[in-house]
């Protein structure tokens, strides 16, 4: 079965210093996959769509590595949170939080994220 596009005009927007910033259309979003956006201070967003709908927003950079690639990385679900892992050395980020599941002393930046 081949689902069709959605055909919905609405916006994925991130809380940035208490307002809120239109990032890409909600269409462009695949369950599962991530997506990258540049943010207006020049640093990136990753922003995610879970198969039930959700959405979720972290700092697109791997703080173990300072490469801007979390966007590309796996999801999955650990302890039923939601989470990507690192397309490079693998480690999870909590999608809901930011905090690294498998070294509780580092944490990406977590967006709070709207359609609208």
């Amino acid at each position: 079965m081949t689902l069709a596009p959605e055909t919905t005009e609405l916006k994925i927007e991130l809380s940035l210093d208490g307002d809120w910033f239109a990032v890409c259309d909600l269409s462009t979003l695949l369950p599962g996959r991530g997506v990258a956006a540049l943010l207006p201070d020049g640093h990136q967003a990753a922003i995610f769509r879970d198969r039930s709908g959700e959405l979720f927003a972290i700092d697109n950079r791997d703080p173990f590595t300072g490469a801007a690639v979390l966007s590309r990385g796996l999801t999955g679900t650990h302890q039923g949170r939601p989470f990507v892992a690192s397309p490079l050395l693998k480690q999870r980020f909590d999608l809901a939080s930011g905090q690294c599941l498998d070294d509780e002393e580092v944490r990406v930046t977590a967006y709070r994220v709207r359609t609208a």
